[in-house]
């Protein structure tokens, strides 16, 4: 965990958690080195389903450890733990990780079955925020090949998910960045908008964004180059770096240009933006903006 700690590495995962108090030690190792780094903690034990509730509340992630998870308990209990997992993880708004023998038949063979490739589209169509590759990359004959395979049924699920994906958690009324991203993602769908975009100084916007798996892409862009390499784990959510700039025209104007140079955006083009007043405050996530993407000469 030191070593991990000064290389400066984005998450810490805790392995065989069986309750929160083994999140709360590392978090507790981690603060009184002088920093924070988001804890994972990996659902390995059937202790750790028991207390699910207790973990989520402390935890700044998950992870469906299936592979330990078969051995522990029946396999026939697997699908369903590995479904509520994920539900129950996006209704705290922490990322979820579904890992272990995904593709596990790429350690020796060219290609997967059609039973990993089911597997892999079901963790997505599950809602999960990302899936996670162990053997076949660590040890497996044809790690780029797996990787590859992988993304291409993400691809392709991810297509499907607005017809297929299990329905949104309804918004806890007694946070506004709760209620502020609720109500943007159903902007975004009513408006037609190209994408969301959301200031973020801690990646607490984005996160909670994505609880909503909203049906276009979340750009979030933040100050700190940290919080840019976090946020790549959130389901849904392409980070990017900006300026802290203080007042929501300039920084809109600023973001604009660089879409559509990226052409990431076109002329006409529907935006909800998600920011907070005062800007690069944590916490503050209070306004919401619909802006049209203006013709530029």
């Amino acid at each position: 965990l030191q070593f991990g700690i000064r290389q400066g590495v984005d998450y810490v995962a805790v392995s065989f958690v069986r309750g929160p108090a083994d999140v709360l030690e590392v978090k507790e190792l981690i603060n009184e080195a002088g920093t924070t780094i988001p804890v994972i903690a990996k659902l390995e034990k059937p202790e750790a389903i028991q207390q699910l509730e207790e973990i989520l509340r402390v935890a700044d992630g998950v992870m469906v450890a299936r592979g330990d998870l078969g051995v522990e308990l029946p396999l026939e209990d697997v699908p369903l733990i590995q479904k509520e997992i994920i539900r129950r993880a996006r209704e705290h708004a922490i990322p979820v990780i579904t890992a272990t023998q995904m593709l596990e038949s790429m350690v020796e063979h060219p290609r997967p079955t059609r039973a990993e490739a089911s597997d892999v589209a079901n963790a997505i169509f599950d809602g999960t925020d990302a899936v996670m590759l162990s053997a076949e990359t660590a040890v497996g004959q044809y790690p780029v090949e797996t990787v590859q395979v992988m993304s291409r049924i993400a691809v392709q699920a991810e297509g499907a998910l607005p017809t297929l994906a299990p329905p949104a958690p309804t918004a806890r009324a007694s946070t506004f960045p709760d209620v502020i991203s609720d109500a943007a993602c159903r902007a975004a769908r009513e408006v037609h908008a190209r994408a969301i975009v959301a200031f973020t100084q801690s990646g607490s916007t984005a996160r909670l964004l994505a609880k909503y798996r909203p049906e276009v892409p979340i750009l979030a862009f933040t100050p700190s180059e940290t919080i840019r390499r976090r946020l790549c784990l959130y389901w849904g959510v392409v980070p990017k770096m900006i300026r802290p700039i203080q007042h929501t025209d300039e920084l809109t104007e600023e973001i604009e240009a660089a879409l559509l140079e990226d052409k990431a955006v076109h002329s006409n083009d529907a935006l909800v933006i998600v920011a907070g007043a005062p800007m690069w405050v944590r916490g503050t996530t209070n306004l919401i903006k619909l802006h049209r993407v203006e013709e530029r000469k």
